[in-house]
């Protein structure tokens, strides 16, 4: 279609990479210090040794700290291993790290740069800070994993091999954050493998209404390849849940939501449907909107009191309307927006706005015009509901209504909603009083999931302050 076109162009001219998911089954905590303990460690440890020794960190350190930190970032996870393993690979890779260095410093006769006291203190300080921060990390751990809150409910699809030993390694995995519920699978107790070993919670079919009554966000499909369209016959059924999925082993399908390879706790994996952002991409994702949305609401903070002003003036009710919508993982939140109708409707009916629609007040038609009636979702942001940029949220009455009718409806809800989102930018603003129009809007999100990149969200908000004063959809 169309928009998946213009998507896919805009993708090629911001060239960029398929997102690389760093420890699946981990908390997205313990990826982000993962990925930057080393780096950072190695980085730190030379300048505290430069300022140290010669009373600054000159330039030339900080030039040879980008250089380190290209080389080591992101950091591998270690947590799994044995102690003595850990450091056996600290001790490797920092020779081969430092061996490189001293190689280009002498071959490009740079040494002179630097003090041979703080170079030659750093080739031991720097393996062991590693040593004492990894050890610090497994002391940590039992705190930091308190930290994500409960453990994720997990099933597993076949009671086979695979997935059996899926199962035991999870349940070895002290820092998986990974509650496995149990096995589904329709065979017979004599082709089952350790059945007394392991839970089976029920058949096949049962397994769409399992995952949505009981919130599970890991499903495993361990099934043979020759049972293809017994697959697809799942995968069809768990299109109404937000719930993450996965192949054990890996094997091809079609129609990927950020599908790659990785491990569940040593054991490989393939995502069929999964969020962009786990790992840095989450972690840069998240920043980059707490930085934007508090550069925006300084600077919008005077407009904001203006509006808030008028809209007390134009009409009586509540300055701010506030919505339940849907969520990250299909959890309700209460979304924030200058009052723009003369009524504040959050009941199991709502009418969307329509042109020349006698609910929308005069002040109202003018904000909602210029998108000005959304500034307070910038506030979302910040609380951790929203995202500046993705799938925009619509209200609960319309969530049950289209799930029902749109097939992959609630994938969108695998990533935080978006003040504005590839849909907005692409002609699927406004009333969407068709279920085609529906569909193009849903279309849209899902690409955005597949193709997602942070180059991808600037792209994106530059175009939406470009159609804010020219877009015709929105009343």
């Amino acid at each position: 279609m169309a928009e998946a076109n213009q998507l896919s162009s805009a993708s090629a001219w911001l060239n960029q990479r398929e997102p690389r998911s760093m420890g699946l089954g981990r908390s997205h905590l313990f990826t982000a210090v993962e990925a930057g303990l080393d780096p950072l460690v190695l980085v730190f440890s030379l300048w505290a040794l430069a300022f140290y020794f010669e009373g600054s960190v000159r330039p030339a350190y900080l030039i040879l700290s980008v250089i380190v930190f290209s080389l080591t970032f992101p950091g591998s996870s270690q947590l799994r291993l044995p102690v003595w393993k850990v450091f056996s690979k600290i001790a490797f890779h920092w020779i081969w790290i430092a061996g490189l260095l001293l190689l280009t410093g002498y071959v490009t006769e740079y040494f002179h740069k630097f003090s041979m006291t703080v170079l030659s203190h750093w080739l031991w300080v720097a393996p062991a800070a590693q040593a004492g921060a990894h050890l610090a990390l497994r002391a940590a751990a039992p705190q930091l994993l308190k930290l994500q809150g409960p453990p994720r409910g997990a099933v597993i699809v076949g009671m086979n091999e695979q997935g059996v030993s899926l199962a035991r390694n999870i349940a070895g995995s002290a820092y998986s954050g990974i509650e496995l519920k149990g096995f589904f699978d329709d065979r017979g107790e004599d082709r089952r493998e350790a059945q007394d070993e392991h839970r089976l919670v029920g058949k096949i079919d049962d397994l769409p209404a399992y995952v949505k009554q009981h919130r599970i966000q890991f499903i495993y499909l361990s099934l043979p390849m020759a049972s293809r369209p017994r697959i697809l016959q799942v995968l069809d059924g768990l299109k109404d849940t937000t719930a993450s999925i996965y192949f054990v082993p890996d094997m091809f399908i079609t129609d990927l939501i950020q599908g790659r390879s990785d491990t569940v706790c040593g054991v490989t994996v393939i995502s069929v449907c999964d969020t962009p952002f786990r790992g840095v991409n989450g972690f840069l994702k998240r920043a980059s909107d707490v930085v934007l949305s508090l550069l925006i609401l300084l600077l919008i903070f005077p407009i904001m009191l203006v509006i808030a002003l008028l809209v007390k003036l134009d009409s009586p009710g509540p300055v701010i309307f506030k919505q339940r919508r849907y969520g990250l993982d299909g959890e309700q939140i209460l979304v924030y927006k200058f009052r723009s109708m003369a009524v504040t409707e959050d009941g199991g009916t709502i009418r969307q706005a329509s042109k020349n629609d006698m609910r929308v007040t005069r002040l109202g038609a003018i904000l909602r015009k210029t998108s000005l009636d959304e500034l307070p979702q910038f506030v979302n942001v910040l609380q951790g509901r929203m995202s500046i940029v993705g799938p925009r949220p619509h209200a609960v009455a319309h969530n049950e209504m289209y799930r029902s009718l749109i097939k992959g409806y609630m994938v969108r809800h695998k990533v935080r909603p978006g003040i504005t989102g590839w849909a907005q930018v692409n002609g699927q603003r406004g009333e969407t009083d068709t279920l085609d129009k529906m569909q193009s809007r849903i279309d849209c999100d899902l690409d955005y999931l597949r193709n997602w990149s942070l180059q991808l969200d600037f792209f994106i908000i530059l175009k939406t302050i470009r159609l804010v004063f020219k877009d015709g959809a929105a009343y």
